[in-house]
């Protein structure tokens, strides 16, 4: 036997790395089908009522359309097999699909929170019936967009984002119905302004978690879901194995995990009939599919240049 053995998995990943369901090509078709004659009626009921409350809730959906219409692309160029240039495929393209979407997202609250802020001083007079009618329409179609990615929520983050998107829009859709009942009832136009600025404040509040989970993937941070101590302890446990070094675990995309590291044994007999053991194990316990470990004797790893932490 080689001082140096590799072993290499790919498996389907269990708890909170499952792979997103096949029928969810679907749900994003007819999650952009409905947003998109949503918005494209809320934008001409905002205009015309003059509400900036129709307004600010439309480019919001926009926004969700044009994310929904990413992770959709994400999700597929995601299963696009490897090739001699792109040896892990395509799936990192969900995580960048991810940090996208809650830029474009901030960026685009930015501007309504400004606009409102504006209206404080130059106030419209906003239909309160208009804003009624649409935004309760929005309730529907969002609150009907939000179930169908409910069942993936947890197990990927371009399906978590959708989900908190629609789930968010239907929220605020309910908001702008108060706001128009409101305005209905006592006149008060700066009540569309400051509808505008708390929907502003709840969409940051929803989209913070989603652009901190997809800066830490891009920056291949141990996935949310795998505690990277319990999988020391579980290596250093093995039969055998003296110590380990060089152990990183990050995502591939938003839903597959990899794992390599070093374990450095007293000798290498029985180390090939280890190796599947571990592999199969991590993926089971961990939800890590995706394994590559190298073993060493003792004479091997005071040889190699990776046995320090510190050592990238």
């Amino acid at each position: 036997m080689r001082d140096h053995e590799t072993s290499h998995a790919h498996h389907h990943h269990h708890g909170v790395h499952n792979h997103a369901p096949a029928d969810y090509g679907r749900a994003f078709a007819i999650g952009l089908a409905l947003n998109l004659c949503y918005v494209a009626g809320e934008a001409f009921y905002g205009i015309a009522g003059h509400s900036l409350a129709l307004l600010a809730d439309a480019g919001h959906n926009l926004s969700d359309v044009l994310g929904l219409a990413g992770a959709w692309g994400a999700t597929l160029l995601g299963r696009r097999l490897p090739s001699a240039r792109y040896t892990y495929g395509l799936r990192r393209a969900t995580v960048l699909t991810a940090l996208g979407n809650a830029v474009l997202l901030l960026l685009v609250t930015g501007g309504i929170a400004w606009e409102a802020w504006l209206r404080f001083f130059t106030p419209e007079h906003p239909g309160g019936g208009v804003m009624i009618v649409v935004a309760a329409i929005g309730i529907l179609v969002n609150g009907f967009t939000a179930l169908l990615f409910m069942s993936g929520r947890k197990n990927d983050l371009n399906v978590r984002g959708a989900f908190w998107h629609m789930a968010a829009d239907a929220l605020v859709s309910a908001g702008t119905v108060a706001a128009g009942a409101a305005i209905l009832l006592t006149g008060w136009n700066w009540i569309d302004p400051l509808v505008s600025l708390v929907i502003s404040a709840v969409i940051v509040a929803g989209t913070w978690s989603l652009l901190r989970d997809a800066v830490k993937l891009s920056l291949d941070a141990v996935p949310e879901g795998i505690d990277r101590r319990e999988v020391e302890i579980y290596l250093r446990a093995l039969p055998g194995v003296s110590a380990l070094h060089d152990l990183h675990i990050w995502g591939l995309s938003t839903t597959d995990a990899a794992l390599t590291v070093h374990l450095v044994r007293q000798d290498d007999a029985g180390a090939q009939a280890l190796l599947p053991r571990i592999a199969e194990e991590i993926a089971e316990r961990f939800g890590i599919g995706h394994v590559t470990i190298q073993v060493e004797t003792q004479e091997t790893a005071g040889l190699c240049r990776l046995r320090s932490d510190h050592v990238i």
